[in-house]
């Protein structure tokens, strides 16, 4: 009779299949989102659009966050996605706008822009090819971002340049650690949702940008 029982290597398999179905779709879905995000922002800068401020933008991206959080297991969940990350790249519009108006302005985005495609490439590639875990940074992360949103509130609503400077410097560490955590978290099967795992990658992205913007803004700016 023949053994018809599941061996260790069928289930290896089908570990595999899994776990290279959410890398596929995680990456087809934040390209999209991406592009989506940069529509939004193209149509937000050439309107001239006011940025929505500090209080809106919260409550729109908290407000999505937990939408998507919510419909993360139906299709209803990818219009969320699209929700947020359009929303998102219509609040990027005006800052794009406000650093465009500089004089070596253009200079600065496309920096940024590079600097952030360089990195996230960079690190996503390291975590796919050495498969590394990295799921011990996820308690250091969950700690790190709240208190670096914490001070930038403060630099903000205290109107301090240099606080600001370092939360941005901050962000840019914590977000190449997120995109480090996130990327082997696929590749090792803890994370499973290719919704969850695209709106990981894209605020990592999204805040990876604007912090380099905001240095290179500073230490440019005056040029």
């Amino acid at each position: 009779m023949l053994d018809t029982r599941p061996t260790a290597i069928t289930y290896g398999q089908e570990s595999a299949l899994e776990v290279n179905k959410v890398l596929r779709n995680t990456y087809a879905l934040l390209s999209m989102t991406l592009l989506f995000s940069a529509v939004t922002a193209g149509i937000s800068m050439a309107y001239n659009l006011p940025h929505p401020g500090l209080i809106l933008t919260m409550v729109g991206y908290f407000g999505l966050l937990f939408l998507t959080q919510a419909l993360r297991n139906s299709a209803w969940g990818i219009l969320s996605v699209f929700a947020l990350t359009g929303f998102m790249g219509f609040t990027l519009g005006p800052i794009i706008n406000m650093y465009l108006s500089l004089a070596n302005g253009g200079q600065i985005v496309m920096n940024a822009l590079g600097g952030t495609a360089i990195t996230f490439l960079g690190l996503s590639g390291y975590a796919l090819t050495t498969k590394k875990n990295f799921s011990f940074l996820g308690n250091f992360l969950f700690v790190g971002i709240l208190v670096a949103f914490l001070a930038g509130l403060g630099a903000v609503f205290f109107e301090m340049p240099a606080l600001s400077l370092a939360v941005s410097a901050m962000f840019i560490l914590l977000m190449s650690g997120l995109i480090l955590y996130e990327t082997s978290n696929i590749i090792n099967g803890g994370q499973t949702n290719y919704i969850m795992a695209t709106v990981t990658l894209y605020v990592a992205i999204f805040n990876l940008f604007t912090s380099l913007l905001h240095i290179l803004g500073v230490m440019g700016g005056d040029d």
